[in-house]
């Protein structure tokens, strides 16, 4: 794709890389039949073809977006089924996420949707307010569907359920049962701990029962990846520099093989970090080095050669691939090798490229086209005929959750349950004790 950018716009480091991006750009149309808004809208505009031609004109007027562009760019999911599609290696995600970054700062929203922006950016990465912010959400939770627009979603969304605080996310050392193996970092997250802690303590047991050494560090939490997506570059870059931090004195003092993230979508921005901070001289080389380090789950399962042991007979699993792991990060075959060498029956669900609908915020944001994609996965899902349903994002838990009876739960307690912990919370069991 030709640009016509000054050299003033391309001594700016982010026009600079969506310049190089464009350029890859070759027209082709391969990704419009991969993309969620377009197969449901049919609307070029709202496919990654369209959306690119709309960042390339907002971003080379160097003008703030129209109500008409920041609609589309916002019905964007960053599912990045693009990427995966595209033969030309466009990176898609830079794109979009530049774009909202531009969007953030030369755009001004209706105050109903600033509000409900900032409100989100301020509870979701701070576990202690979500958990506030959810219990003071369960009175009027009842009364959900008379409330107006997103706020009814917001509430409708809130659990019934509010499991207690782990200890597992404390920061401490979890020892490994000899023979020690490795020495990891666990990022234990922020809406995670919330909603389901029992992931990080099954991540835990497992990691620990198979030799690993496991270290959630004093100063690490929130990935950024909320702030990040709603086009907030300041707080993305404040919550990537605490845990390049924390896991850099940890890395210097004690080494690490791995950092090792349960939550997918978390996954791609800590595997974005050296991206991230890359103009930032004081820790641009420390980022890329944690970015380097970090593997989702599976992909430390996957080496581990975990042995499961004898008990009941195993449920059905169908494995719903979470977009930010099979697109974001490009793991695609280690979940289901892990489960299958468990004893699992692993089954993979149609369209199985489409997004849940959950994508970070988008289900608060977007609720009605969040809705329409969940319930194609929910069809699609049930479709196949398995008992239990095992997702590696806590964001597509809880959405598919919400539209089946089908128990969903991570893998990793899956795992965690074939190889000697407790059954799964979902499935009927206590799901904790780590």
């Amino acid at each position: 794709m030709q640009t016509n950018f000054t050299l003033a716009q391309l001594a700016d480091a982010g026009v600079k890389e969506a310049e190089r991006v464009l350029r890859k750009c070759v027209h082709c149309g391969f990704c419009l039949a991969t993309c969620p808004t377009y197969v449901l809208l049919g609307d070029e505009l709202d496919s990654p073809r369209g959306r690119i031609y709309l960042i390339k004109n907002m971003l080379e007027n160097d003008k703030p977006a129209t109500a008409k562009v920041v609609m589309h760019i916002d019905r964007c999911l960053s599912c990045l089924s693009c990427m995966t599609t595209c033969p030309s290696g466009v990176n898609y995600m830079h794109l979009v996420d530049n774009a909202r970054a531009h969007i953030e700062a030369n755009y001004t929203r209706p105050w109903p949707e600033r509000l409900l922006r900032t409100l989100l950016a301020l509870v979701l990465p701070r576990p202690g307010l979500f958990r506030l912010a959810l219990l003071a959400a369960r009175p009027v939770r009842p009364l959900a569907r008379l409330l107006p627009g997103r706020l009814k979603t917001v509430m409708a969304m809130a659990p019934a359920r509010l499991p207690k605080p782990s200890s597992v996310d404390r920061p401490r050392v979890h020892p490994a049962q000899p023979p020690k193996r490795m020495r990891v970092a666990l990022l234990s997250g922020c809406v995670q701990t919330v909603l389901s802690p029992e992931i990080n303590e099954a991540t835990v047991r497992v990691l620990t029962r198979h030799g690993c050494e496991v270290v959630v560090a004093k100063g690490a939490g929130c990935c950024g990846a909320l702030v990040h997506h709603l086009g907030q570059e300041a707080p993305a870059r404040r919550a990537a520099v605490a845990n390049v931090a924390a896991w850099t004195r940890e890395l210097d003092t004690g080494g690490l093989d791995a950092v090792v993230v349960n939550a997918s979508g978390c996954g791609t921005t800590v595997k974005e970090y050296g991206f991230l901070l890359r103009d930032d001289p004081a820790w641009a080389a420390a980022a890329a080095r944690i970015s380097g380090l970090a593997r989702d789950v599976s992909e430390v399962l996957a080496t581990l050669d975990i042995k499961p042991v004898a008990g009941a007979a195993r449920p059905v699993v169908a494995y719903h691939a979470a977009c930010s792991l099979a697109h974001g990060q490009g793991v695609h075959d280690e979940p289901k090798q892990v489960l299958a060498a468990c004893g699992f029956e692993v089954r993979d669900v149609p369209e199985g490229h489409l997004c849940c609908g959950s994508a970070g915020t988008y289900n608060l944001l977007q609720p009605e086209l969040a809705e329409r994609l969940r319930e194609r996965k929910v069809e699609n899902i049930e479709r196949v005929g398995a008992d239990v349903i095992a997702a590696g994002n806590i964001g597509c838990i809880a959405q598919i959750a919400r539209g089946t009876r089908i128990p969903v739960v991570h893998p990793v307690e899956l795992v965690d349950w074939a190889s000697g912990g407790p059954k799964p919370r979902a499935l009927g069991g206590a799901g904790s004790g780590a």
